[in-house]
């Protein structure tokens, strides 16, 4: 059984460090090498390289990271229980 509060803030933060990496590389590679539409077009009201906007696309990532584990651990947790108890029979 996965505990829903641990997964969720797992999958935020790992999502807004890679938010935060992706910037990251950005800033380091030629603008034809980069994902600034990618990111501009996945994260609403995002825009590269201000400072609101980096805060916005971090905070914007971490929920994209806690909406998938709050979906993902009942899902889960479910399945594994049905399938639990199907083995046990």
């Amino acid at each position: 059984m996965l505990n829903i509060k641990i997964v969720s803030w797992s999958l935020g933060l790992f999502a807004a460090t890679s938010f935060v990496l992706c910037v990251i590389y950005g800033l380091i590679v030629p603008p034809n090498l980069h994902g600034a539409a990618f990111l501009e077009a996945a994260l609403p009201a995002f825009k590269w390289l201000t400072f609101g906007g980096f805060c916005l696309g971090m905070l914007e990532s971490f929920l994209y990271g806690v909406y998938a584990g709050l979906v993902f651990v009942p899902i889960y947790n479910f399945f594994s229980r049905r399938w639990d108890a199907l083995a046990r029979l």
